[in-house]
């Protein structure tokens, strides 16, 4: 029997974002395609996506093997992996060319397939890291990449820059780009992003002190549900949406969401004076030095005017995020 369901191509289906969004489609009743660099986690993410039409195969950002079949006979990718060093890597080409050859790769792929649109997660890294900050951004902004910041920041401007060029340049598939804040939500199992473990480490009780520093929030669950909506709305191909929610919060806000809602979260807020001081013996605090004074803001009016996009309040996220961790932690067995 014909099926005539569109079949998505979901890259990178071990990791947090990707949990979400093959759960999304799968729910949706997608044919659905992921892939992982080993098989052996075919089961793993079968677990976490749920009931539905999923094939698991392998393919890996950093060869060519495995790509063609990976997007045969698919209508839409969602090319969701992108690597997220744990700590700054001794080669900044460690993150920068997998990002970078790994987008490039995917959309050479899609296009010899036929796939009709490719939508790449980028980062919100990709629009908002310059040094000289704006007053608030948009789609229209760009990260400077002349700008000293970390290799990830870096991998990520460098691999959406390459995607738009790859696709002006060798024509099709449809391109659009989600850029999304930091994304908290939900856990479907092990692997956490890292704006996840910041909520895990405030519960546990390991960031004591937290440094003065402001960040946009978008819910995991949200950013699935626009990368689905830019799949497919007409008026998406060849644009940027941003993803973030409400206004950009602090660490110590954070930590006060996270006590309104029962938590017992004890964090004391880092004077800048000590945040540059830290600095300059601990490379991890260099960046926040950089930002220290900026609340971005981020406008999101494309993404809820074009693609009718509602995200849910930063509030529900963080609560959420608590919740679903201490419910894991519950269920882990005792050592």
């Amino acid at each position: 029997m014909n099926d005539d369901r569109a079949l998505v191509l979901v890259t990178g289906g071990t990791g947090y974002l990707a949990g979400h969004t093959l759960a999304r489609l799968l729910a949706d009743g997608h044919r659905v395609r992921t892939t992982v660099r080993d098989l052996d986690r075919a089961a793993e993410v079968r677990a976490l996506a749920g009931p539905g039409d999923l094939e698991v195969v392998a393919a890996d950002l950093g060869a060519d093997v495995g790509w063609a079949a990976a997007t045969e006979g698919v209508d839409y990718v969602l090319h969701l992996a992108s690597p997220f060093p744990p700590a700054a890597p001794e080669n900044d080409d460690e993150v920068i060319r997998p990002a970078r050859d790994g987008a490039v790769r995917v959309l050479a792929a899609a296009r010899e397939a036929g796939v009709r649109r490719v939508v790449l997660t980028s980062s919100f890294a990709a629009v908002g890291y310059s040094a000289v900050p704006r007053e608030e951004y948009t789609e229209a902004d760009w990260t400077d990449l002349a700008d000293p910041n970390s290799a990830y920041v870096r991998s990520k401007v460098i691999a959406e820059r390459a995607a738009w060029e790859q696709v002006r340049a060798a024509g099709g598939p449809e391109l659009a780009v989600i850029n999304p804040a930091g994304i908290f939500g939900p856990v479907l199992g092990e692997r956490l992003s890292s704006s996840v473990s910041l909520v895990r480490a405030m519960l546990d009780g390991a960031m004591p002190v937290v440094p003065p520093l402001y960040f946009g929030v978008a819910d995991v669950r949200d950013v699935a549900d626009l990368h689905v909506r830019a799949m497919t709305h007409p008026r998406a191909a060849g644009e940027r949406f941003l993803a973030a929610a409400g206004e950009s919060i602090s660490f110590l806000g954070l930590a006060r969401i996270l006590a309104e809602s029962g938590h017992a979260v004890t964090t004391t807020e880092m004077t800048a004076e000590q945040v540059r001081a830290a600095a300059e013996t601990d490379p991890a605090l260099r960046e926040a030095a950089a930002r220290l004074g900026r609340v971005p803001v981020i406008r999101t009016t494309k993404a809820r005017t074009v693609l009718g996009w509602r995200p849910r309040p930063v509030e529900e996220t963080v609560a959420d995020t608590a919740r679903s961790l201490l419910a894991a932690a519950e269920r882990e067995p005792a050592p």
